[in-house]
C-alpha cells in the first residue's frame, strides 16, 4: 500500500511542477503584456495572450484595461501560488503519511483555502467587470479566454477546503494530546 501511495505522490509532484511552470508562464505573460501594451507599444493591444483580443477595451479606456488585466494577472499569480505550495509541500517531504495531522499540512490546507477563496472573489470581480464592459458596448472575449471563468467553483472549493482545514486543525489537536498522553 505504501509503495502505491509514494508512487502516486511522485506522479503528483511531477504533475504539479508541470502545472506550476505553465501557470507561471501564463501569469508572466499577462503581466508582461499589460506593461508592454500600456507603456511601450500600445499599437499591438490586439495580441494580448493567445486568443485574447483586448483592443476594444484598450481603446475604450486605458484605466479599465489596466484593471481587467490586473485582475487576470492576480488570478494567475494566485493559481501559481497554489501549485508552488503543493510543490513545496511534496518537495520538502512535510507530508508524513504515518502522522498526517501536523502543523505544516494544516497551514498548507488553510493557505490553499484562502487562495481559492481569493481566486473566486477576483474571478467574480473580473467576470462582472467584463459583463459591465459588454453592457457599455465594448466587445470582450469570453471569460474562459480571459481565464476568469469558474469563480463559483473556486469559491465552492475554498469553502470546502476551509471546512477540511478546520477538521484538520481539530485532528492536530487530538494527535498532539495523544502524543502527550503516551
Amino acid at each position: 500500500m505504501k509503495s502505491n501511495t509514494t508512487q502516486i505522490l511522485k506522479f503528483l509532484y511531477i504533475l504539479s511542477w508541470i502545472i506550476f511552470i505553465g501557470v507561471c508562464i501564463e501569469a508572466g505573460a499577462f503581466i508582461f503584456n499589460t506593461v508592454f501594451r500600456l507603456f511601450i507599444n500600445p499599437a499591438n493591444a490586439s495580441f494580448f495572450w493567445q486568443e485574447v483580443n483586448l483592443t476594444n477595451l484598450y481603446n475604450y479606456d486605458h484605466g479599465y484595461y489596466l484593471v481587467e488585466t490586473s485582475l487576470m494577472s492576480l488570478v494567475a499569480i494566485m493559481r501559481a501560488w497554489i501549485f508552488y505550495l503543493i510543490v513545496k509541500l511534496l518537495h520538502d517531504k512535510k507530508l508524513n503519511l504515518l502522522q498526517p495531522f501536523n502543523k505544516e499540512v494544516g497551514r498548507f490546507i488553510f493557505s490553499i483555502s484562502y487562495l481559492s477563496l481569493g481566486i473566486g472573489l477576483l474571478s467574480s470581480m473580473g467576470a462582472n467587470f467584463a459583463k459591465w464592459f459588454v453592457e457599455k458596448g465594448v466587445e470582450m472575449p469570453d471569460l474562459e479566454y480571459l481565464r476568469l471563468g469558474g469563480a463559483d467553483v473556486w469559491l465552492f472549493m475554498g469553502v470546502i477546503l476551509f471546512v477540511i482545514a478546520q477538521i484538520f486543525k481539530r485532528g492536530i489537536e487530538i494527535q498532539t494530546e495523544n502524543e502527550l498522553t503516551v
